[in-house]
Order: C-alpha cells, then structure tokens, then sequence
C-alpha cells in the first residue's frame, strides 16, 4: 500500500489505520467508529450503476449487521427502489435520514425496514479507479448534530480510503482468467448460456464448462451466489 504524506491527516484514527492489515482490522475500525458516534452498525456499500438490479446484500462489501439481515430484506424489496440508494447516485454530500422522515414513502424507507431509526451516509470514492462507495451508519436516537456529523464524515472517508487500498484493490479477481471473467460478466447481465455463446463467438457447451469453473473458483452453489459474490469482490461492477 502507498505510504501517505505527512499532509494526510487522520488525526484520532492515524496509529489504527496506519497498522491495519487485512478485513478484520478495518471491520473493528468501522465498528468502532459507529459506537463511537452512537450508532449501533455499519455497513461499506459499493454502489455500481444505479439503473443495474440489485440486492443490498450483493452491495456490501464490509459490514456488522445483524447476520442474514440483508439476505431477509433482499426477499422483501429492491435495494435499487429506495430513496437512499437514488440520493447517493444523485449527490457527493453525506445525508442523515431517520425513519419517520415524511420524504421516505412506503416501499422505500431503508431505515425503517432494515429496523432501524437513523441512517448516516457517507458518500466516498477508490482514487485509484473512481469507484463509488458509501459508508453507512446505522441506530437508533437523534441526529449527531453538525460537528460529530462533519468529524465522523472525515473519519469514515479516512478509513474507506485506507480500506480500499489495503483490501480492496488488491482482489486479484480470485483466480478467473479475462475469458471467465467476461462470461461472469454476461452472467450479471442475464445472458442465458445459448445467447452468451452467440456473443464471445464459442459454443453454449464451452460456456456451460466456463460457468462450472466460476462456481468452482468462486467456491458457491449458483449463478445467483456467484454474481453477489463477484460484485462483492469487485470481479465486476
């Protein structure tokens, strides 16, 4: 990981951040952070392209919330529907939502159907490849207020950019060859394996034999687990 300049300042995280290694280390520093703001979770969303179909729990690349939490709101609605997924497509600005905000309309109040009362979004991005992402916030009580808002802001696009560079960037696509990865990437867009075929010019039973290696690669079951965990992963956006 390139060594930062002095100039870079990450004031009450710099001795975390600085010897941080691997997913663990960044999970304690994320959810240290949520306490520390008087949240009870959080979550690094990678946002991808806002009209693409997707699930929350294919969206999270890190996060402390309840376990299968995602996966039961992924049964009950679409993650591209919600007014907080659209703002953070629409703008760079970090926003608070509660879940009695009169603007979040049935169907599409994140807080509130993931249980929650507030959400604090923290827009961010890869400097390396421009990626956009977000760091979310998730409990229960009042808004921050402006200067824990402005310092927790600060602090969570810190340890994004620190995450990203440590983990994130370094997937080194789990072993697919550029072939695998562009059938992977049909896959994602709903391609059967007679029309993904017509498109890399090979024949189905090649693709057939190519999507058995991705399961394999990727070590999950179907094309649904396999295309969560490649956004997961960042394989493909």
């Amino acid at each position: 990981m390139a060594v930062l300049q002095e100039n870079h300042r990450r004031y009450d995280l710099y001795e975390e951040l600085e010897t941080a290694l691997n997913r663990v280390d960044f999970f304690r520093i994320f959810h240290t952070l949520a306490l520390r703001f008087g949240f009870g979770h959080f979550g690094v969303l990678q946002l991808g392209n806002e009209n693409d179909a997707c699930m929350l729990s294919a969206r999270l690349v890190l996060h402390d919330l309840p376990s299968g939490l995602a996966e039961e709101y992924d049964k009950r609605y679409r993650f591209g529907d919600s007014i907080v997924y659209k703002a953070l497509h629409a703008s760079n600005i970090s926003s608070v939502w509660r879940a009695d905000d009169p603007v979040l309309v049935s169907g599409q109040n994140l807080p509130a159907q993931l249980g929650f009362e507030l959400l604090l979004c923290v827009p961010v991005s890869a400097a390396t490849t421009g990626a956009r992402y977000a760091v979310l916030f998730l409990g229960y009580g009042g808004d921050p207020g402006q200067a824990a808002h402005y310092e927790l802001c600060y602090s969570a696009a810190s340890a994004f950019d620190y995450f990203h560079r440590a983990t994130l960037a370094n997937k080194a696509g789990m072993g697919l060859t550029p072939r695998e990865t562009e059938i992977l990437k049909w896959i994602s867009h709903g391609k059967t394996a007679s029309e993904i075929a017509l498109i890399v010019s090979v024949s189905e039973h090649t693709v057939n034999s190519h999507t058995a290696t991705i399961l394999k690669k990727l070590d999950v079951v179907n094309r649904t687990q396999m295309v969560a965990k490649a956004i997961r992963e960042q394989i493909i956006q």
